[in-house]
């Protein structure tokens, strides 16, 4: 029987290609099937698996199976290219309240306000438009209410501090010869023999 030479579109590759072993085994397995069915001799089954093994090229092993059905060996799987989608964008208010967050720190609390508030619109946002950010809204937000505890620990430590000093009596001395604006002047009292006494 023979066998046209014509190159077996069942390989992955062009004729010329240098076939592997797993090709080889391939085509011996449609071999294998074609003498199991009884459409190879044992003489011509011996002959085109001996040439298989020694073939080198896939237009040689094609050669050997061109005129048995696919059996296993089949067409390689082809597989849907892969689509990559685009991530959606970034949602700017979640990005301005982590700054309004991270600056809470340098500005003595000032952006504490601003930062929760752009935290709960941001987060808001997202649900609407399926942004991403999420945790840059999470952390703008816990920024800013960790700003205003702050923020109030130090209030009321400045409270603290001067109720503790306003506790203590202020003691003044006048200038001699001062005058208290307040103080009634009455007439002189005199001592025998002391000092002159106002009031």
């Amino acid at each position: 029987m023979t066998v046209d030479p014509m190159f077996d579109a069942r390989f992955a590759g062009p004729p010329g290609m240098l076939a592997a072993d797993a090709d080889r085994d391939r085509a011996i397995g449609v071999l294998r099937a074609g003498f199991a069915e009884g459409r190879l001799t044992k003489g011509e089954y011996d002959d085109r698996t001996a040439r298989a093994y020694a073939a080198r090229t896939y237009a040689e092993l094609g050669s050997l199976i061109a005129d048995l059905p696919t059996g296993p060996l089949g067409v390689p799987a082809r597989y849907p290219p892969a689509v990559y989608l685009p991530r959606p964008p970034v949602n700017s208010t979640a990005v301005s309240a982590l700054v309004c967050g991270i600056g809470v720190f340098f500005t003595l609390g000032l952006t504490a306000i601003p930062a929760i508030v752009l935290g709960h619109a941001a987060r808001r946002q997202m649900r609407a438009t399926g942004q991403r950010g999420d945790g840059l809204a999470l952390t703008g937000v816990a920024l800013g209410w960790a700003g205003v505890a702050l923020l109030a620990v130090a209030v009321a430590g400045l409270v603290a501090i001067s109720a503790v000093h306003t506790g203590h009596a202020v003691v003044v001395h006048p200038a001699p010869g001062f005058q208290h604006p307040m103080k009634p002047v009455g007439p002189p009292i005199m001592k025998p023999g002391g000092p002159v006494i106002v009031g």
